[in-house]
């Protein structure tokens, strides 16, 4: 069985209608506009535990849903606080 999203438009759909994105936190020290593009961009941290991702339904309502994952289980979770 895939992964499976809940989206708030489509209702539960198989991860392979996604696609997905961790949004990361660029480092204050980064000042420079297109440098934290870069890191944005390509920078990613793939922490094992809680993470926070974006994700785009790409075969159904085209809308964006930002969920917390376990990354070690891949299972869906609350967010954190």
């Amino acid at each position: 069985m895939s992964l499976r999203i809940r989206g708030p438009h489509c209702g539960p759909r198989s991860v392979e209608e996604w696609v997905h994105g961790e949004i990361p936190v660029v480092p204050d020290a980064i000042a420079d506009p297109d440098a934290r593009d870069v890191d944005r961009g390509y920078m990613h941290t793939n922490e094992h535990g809680v993470v926070r991702e974006a994700w785009f339904h790409l075969s159904g309502c085209h809308r964006w849903v930002t969920l917390w994952r376990d990354s070690r289980t891949d299972e869906w979770v609350e967010p954190p606080g």
